[in-house]
């Protein structure tokens, strides 16, 4: 991540009496702030004072603006550091996010991006973004056609908290198991590829969904094959089966390139993802909106189906890659 550095304005010591990490370098402006205190201190008039009592109240924004850069150039990620990153990005993506998320939507996804923050720092944060980008971009195709033939997501695709917090739950674990450091150095990688795997998943079911539902031409249910209107639950199409793998790919390679995964695991994501993908499928055709089943909503399927492809990344990679690849 490149970084961000900072030149103070003013030298703390002499104009405020409040200390900031990084203010302590000298700059010209500071050296000449210095002489007007020193040398026009006690003859000011009253304009002066205020202008001077300006110029400390900048001194004092200055050094919480540098208190800000030093939490996000904080090598080990912190709960602040957490925190100061994701009020920054959250600002400055807010056009990108409003597209995607309703504005409760927006708090879940800010409390899961301080929790990936805190756990993988900005590799996994990046890893999210680029889940919900392309998520995003999926559903907003062809959505007049989609809304006209009643196939849709709600909202135009602004997905709220249920759907953040479905679409996670299983990163969100892992996450949490990392920070604490469930099991030790052991399974800290295991709980990362697991975190990798979800979101491949997640993100390869959405654009199977969102691009079957735009171009796939024949629908067909995943137990039987028996061809289904677009939209059907448990239904598969060619062409959204393709396009989930590439996005699954896609970004199980954005995490290998941020050092998240190895190449050998990168693979397992992928074709973990396509198993859980399968899996959610067939639930979906035998039990969803079926009598006795009516608890088993998306939110609850896109829960079980992350979960899934998490756990057989796992198994995958400790009963198979671990023998392959040494």
């Amino acid at each position: 991540m490149a970084s961000i550095s900072s030149t103070p304005l003013l030298n703390s010591t002499s104009l405020s009496p409040l200390r900031f990490s990084g203010l302590s370098s000298p700059s010209p402006f500071a050296g000449s702030c210095r002489f007007l205190h020193r040398n026009l201190g006690s003859s000011l008039s009253p304009t002066v004072n205020r202008s001077g009592g300006a110029i400390m109240a900048a001194a004092s924004m200055q050094g919480v603006v540098t208190e800000a850069m030093n939490l996000i150039q904080t090598t080990s990620p912190t709960w602040k550091s957490a925190v100061a990153n994701n009020v920054l990005i959250f600002v400055l993506g807010s056009p990108l996010l409003v597209t995607g998320l309703s504005a409760s939507g927006i708090a879940a996804a800010f409390l899961l991006g301080t929790l990936t923050w805190r756990a993988y720092g900005s590799a996994g944060f990046l890893l999210v973004a680029a889940y919900f980008v392309l998520g995003t971009a999926a559903t907003k195709v062809k959505m007049s056609e989609k809304e006209a033939q009643g196939v849709a997501e709600k909202k135009k695709g602004r997905r709220g908290p249920r759907s953040v917090i479905g679409s996670s739950a299983a990163g969100c674990v892992c996450a949490f198991l990392s920070i604490y450091q469930v099991g030790g150095s052991a399974f800290s990688q295991l709980f990362r590829l697991g975190f990798v795997s979800s979101f491949c998943t997640k993100v390869s079911d959405t654009v199977s969904s969102e691009i079957g539902k735009a171009f796939g031409k024949t629908t067909y249910l995943a137990t039987t094959f028996k061809i289904v209107p677009r939209g059907t639950e448990g239904a598969m199409s060619v062409e959204g089966t393709l396009a989930g793998l590439l996005a699954s790919f896609f970004l199980a390679s954005v995490g290998c390139f941020l050092g998240q995964i190895t190449p050998p695991e990168a693979a397992v994501c992928v074709l973990a993802s396509q198993i859980a993908n399968l899996g959610e499928s067939i639930i979906g055709a035998s039990f969803q909106d079926k009598e006795g089943f009516k608890w088993l909503n998306n939110d609850v399927v896109n829960v079980i189906n992350i979960s899934l492809g998490s756990i057989v990344a796992i198994l995958m990679q400790q009963f198979i890659l671990q023998n392959w690849v040494k």
